[in-house]
């Protein structure tokens, strides 16, 4: 992957709106969401460019609309605190990050994934842990919980709760103690680059590992080059971030994807080109 030129296209005015499609970012305070304040509206294509097709409803389409800070919002850590390096993103989603050191680089990614499944049905979440166990939000939700105990993981009842989202961020924050990328990384199908969509993640599981995950996609169609705008989030856990396209200051934030290279470099992590994962 190399870095694609910063450009200055003409930006037109768009209309903010008070709320969310069809409440599509649920975790907003009413009355928070701006269609002038999202990635499609923050980062349009360079000249020669459009953004690829997606279907509507779908997570990339979700993504390509999820909204954003003010432009030039630090990153703060899970402890209000300031991210130590504060040259490696473009912008950075109007999305909490909690209290706890809890929300890292693959759980950033199980969040959207997650808070995409929740504006369509709160009943499809589901996530598996390292240990392999598959944990549903609708069993979580109606009193079937569970707790760790060595390398088990043992059913355990607990209050049944509405499936609201405060219950939903709850059900999460269980989720990102006992998941990580390498569970992740098995819940994806692996993709070749020259296929990577919006939704796809850049992923290696283990220790260490690392998870970046695909918010859009441009392509050339003189060319069939593909432009990606990525977000992570990193240890300790941080605010989700856009990660900024090179360490110029207008780097902008499309990195130019090259399928035919052996190395994806992101500003804190190098991914094989083997390592792209797409939700089934």
């Amino acid at each position: 992957m190399s870095y694609a030129p910063a450009t200055s296209p003409l930006l037109l005015p768009l209309p903010d709106t008070l709320t969310p499609p069809l409440n599509h970012y649920p975790w907003l305070p009413a009355g928070r969401y701006r269609s002038g304040q999202t990635l499609a509206a923050r980062f349009p294509v360079p000249a020669g460019y459009q953004r690829v097709a997606v279907a509507p409803g779908s997570f990339g389409a979700w993504l390509r609309e999820v909204p954003l800070l003010p432009t030039g919002t630090a990153v703060h850590l899970h402890n209000s605190k300031l991210k130590d390096r504060q040259d490696v993103h473009a912008a950075v989603l109007d999305l909490d990050v909690g209290t706890r050191d809890l929300q890292q680089c693959a759980d950033a990614v199980i969040r959207l994934r997650a808070e995409y499944q929740f504006s369509q049905n709160p009943d499809q979440v589901h996530f598996h842990l390292t240990s392999g166990h598959d944990i549903r939000f609708q069993d979580w939700y109606q009193g079937r919980g569970f707790r760790v105990v060595g390398n088990d993981v043992v059913p355990t009842p607990k209050s049944v709760e509405k499936p609201d989202h405060a219950t939903f961020r709850r059900y999460l924050d269980q989720i990102f103690t006992y998941a990580g990328t390498l569970s992740l990384s098995k819940e994806l199908r692996p993709m070749p680059l020259a296929q990577v969509q919006p939704g796809d993640v850049l992923i290696r599981g283990g220790s260490p590992g690392h998870a970046v995950l695909v918010l859009d996609v441009a392509t050339q169609p003189a060319t069939g080059r593909r432009l990606v705008l990525l977000a992570q989030s990193y240890m300790p856990a941080q605010q989700v971030h856009v990660l900024k396209a090179g360490p110029q200051p207008k780097a902008g934030a499309w990195f130019n994807l090259e399928a035919d290279k052996q190395h994806v470099y992101t500003p804190e992590w190098t991914f094989s080109r083997h390592e792209l994962g797409r939700f089934e």
